[in-house]
């Protein structure tokens, strides 16, 4: 054969030559289609070799072993090169299993993950088909789609089970509202999402949790699974002002401080305020939140009320009462403070969910919606690869502040 390589038919050399376009190389029934055919083809005849022991056209001298090649039979892989029919070899007792194309697999892994990374960026069905066909050449159906994201499920059902430290220094939590259809009906879904940043400094999501309605109950539900993952402490919980709340994370956390949301607080407090005042409240209001001190900061909402007090009453009613964990956060330094007084680490993650998941106006269940969380969440996750700002000097100010809780 001098130079030229021609194996199972394919001369190489004279494919090669035959090639005079890009179209020619990389198109439908180019050059790379065979070649992945041939190179496919090669490997199936070696595993048939190794499983029957003896080369093709060989026969076992053993008459006992009446086991022998039976032909061929097509099947059509889909690949990043579009489709390739492949001729499977099988033998007489119907025993041969390959490994280079496995039994019920129609779609080549490298194609399987562009498809999970369009889907884990928000492309709905149609389009993820669409990108494939106009791209490669190759139609994937939904429910072929539906299949391969959904080979994530047992992959996501494990990372939300994985073991977590065993303290966290601050932890984010709150929900984020999506639409799933349960019964024929479309039922409001609230996911309950918990962002923690660990003793070196780097964000997390520890969970995500799917349920009817946000409520304290839920939350509790949330923590108790926190704790049966290994986590032991929360030095400091940022939760927005649901009622109930700190109750339910002191119940299985008791030695964390929580802080409430401040901005929740003045979204709230302006509800209540009309437009025409909105503008000299927030001047006034703002000398009480950002405040250098605790002690301040009651002096100028008491001056608040007296200005604003009969005309607001139900507003200085809120901040009084949850006085105790709207004001956690003087207690330290200015760069602490700014981590933990609003919610907004993780309502930043959830505007990031919900950029992924807008094209999907609705689930079709509630597995459906967590597949999609999941893989959205891994998605953002891999831009995670630095400590939060700052962190060297807030981990001071926590050693000194919680001691041993910090290295239990």
């Amino acid at each position: 054969m001098g130079n030229v390589r021609e194996i199972n038919n394919f001369n190489y050399e004279q494919e090669v030559a035959n090639c005079k376009t890009l179209e020619d190389v990389t198109g439908k029934d180019g050059l790379i289609q065979k070649m992945i055919k041939n190179v496919l083809e090669q490997m199936l005849t070696k595993e048939m070799n190794t499983f029957l022991d003896r080369e093709k056209h060989e026969r076992d001298e053993n008459k006992a072993a009446k086991n022998y090649r039976n032909g061929t039979y097509p099947k059509t892989i889909k690949t990043g090169f579009g489709d390739v029919t492949v001729h499977v070899p099988r033998d007489r007792n119907g025993e041969f299993q390959p490994e280079a194309i496995q039994k019920f697999q129609s779609t080549e892994p490298g194609l399987e993950s562009k498809i999970i990374s369009m889907y884990s960026k928000g492309m709905s069905t149609r389009d993820i088909r669409d990108h494939i066909q106009g791209l490669y050449g190759t139609d994937v159906s939904p429910s072929t789609i539906s299949n391969i994201t959904d080979k994530m499920m047992e992959e996501a059902c494990e990372w939300f089970a994985r073991p977590l430290d065993e303290v966290y220094p601050i932890a984010f939590l709150d929900a984020v509202h999506f639409k799933v259809k349960s019964d024929s009906h479309i039922q409001n879904r609230a996911a309950y999402i918990c962002q923690g940043i660990n003793a070196s400094g780097y964000k997390d999501i520890l969970g995500i949790w799917i349920g009817e309605n946000e409520g304290a109950k839920f939350w509790l539900g949330v923590c108790n699974e926190l704790k049966a993952r290994g986590v032991k402490d929360i030095l400091i919980a940022c939760v927005d002002g649901l009622n109930g709340f700190p109750d339910a994370i002191r119940s299985v956390f008791p030695k964390t401080e929580v802080q409430l949301c401040i901005i929740h607080q003045i979204r709230n407090s302006l509800k209540y305020v009309a437009s025409k005042d909105q503008k000299e409240f927030m001047k006034d209001l703002k000398l009480v939140y950002k405040a250098p001190s605790e002690e301040i900061a009651l002096s100028e909402l008491d001056r608040l009320s007296s200005k604003w007090g009969k005309k607001y009453s139900v507003v200085f009613d809120s901040w009084l009462n949850k006085w105790t964990e709207l004001s956690t956060y003087f207690k330290y330094s200015p760069d602490i403070r700014r981590m933990i007084y609003t919610t907004n680490p993780v309502e930043a993650f959830n505007r990031q969910l919900r950029k992924l998941t807008k094209v999907k106006t609705m689930f079709p269940g509630d597995d459906a919606l967590k597949k999609s969380l999941y893989l959205a969440t891994i998605d953002i996750m891999k831009k995670w690869t630095s400590p939060v700002q700052n962190w060297g000097i807030a981990l001071g100010q926590f050693t000194v502040t919680f001691g041993e809780r910090l290295n239990p």
